[in-house]
C-alpha cells in the first residue's frame, strides 16, 4: 500500500501572517534578488535553486516536507517523493523555469500585498520549486 504524506512543521496562521507583514515581505525580496543573481552565474546555480526552494520558508514560514510511505504488513518504509528525470528538470530550468519562476514569484509577491490576494500569493510561493525546476 502506498500513500503520500505531507508533514508540515508550520507555525500557526497568525504567526505566519505577522512574519510576512513584519519581516517576510522585505527579506523575501532580498532573497529573490540574491538567488536570481546566483542563477545568472554557472557556479551559483545549485545555491540559487536551493534558495528558490526555500523561498516559502523565508517569505511566510511555510516549510513542508512531502514523502511517500510504503507499508509492508505492519512495517512502514519512508521514501522521498520521486523526482522527474534530472535531464528533464535541467531542460525545463534552462528553457522555461528560470523566467517563468521570476514572473511567478513577482506575481505572488504583488498578490501578497493585498489582503484578498494573500492566500493565493502564499499558495504560489509554495509552488515556486515546482515552477523553477519541476521539483515535487
Amino acid at each position: 500500500m502506498y500513500g503520500v504524506v505531507a508533514r508540515q512543521n508550520r507555525p500557526g496562521c497568525l504567526i505566519q501572517l505577522l512574519w510576512f507583514v513584519l519581516v517576510g515581505w522585505w527579506v523575501g525580496q532580498l532573497w529573490i534578488a540574491v538567488a536570481w543573481f546566483l542563477a545568472a552565474t554557472v557556479i551559483g546555480i545549485p545555491l540559487a535553486v536551493m534558495m528558490f526552494n526555500k523561498l516559502p520558508d523565508i517569505i511566510a514560514l511555510r516549510g513542508s516536507d512531502t514523502y511517500t510511505v510504503t507499508w509492508y504488513g505492519n512495517r512502514a518504509v519512508v521514501h522521498d517523493t520521486p523526482q522527474h528525470n534530472i535531464l528533464v528538470r535541467v531542460l525545463w530550468y534552462v528553457l522555461v523555469g528560470w523566467w517563468l519562476a521570476g514572473v511567478w514569484i513577482e506575481l505572488a509577491y504583488v498578490l501578497c500585498l493585498s489582503v484578498i490576494g494573500l492566500p493565493v500569493g502564499f499558495w504560489m510561493f509554495d509552488r515556486v520549486p515546482a515552477v523553477l525546476s519541476l521539483r515535487r
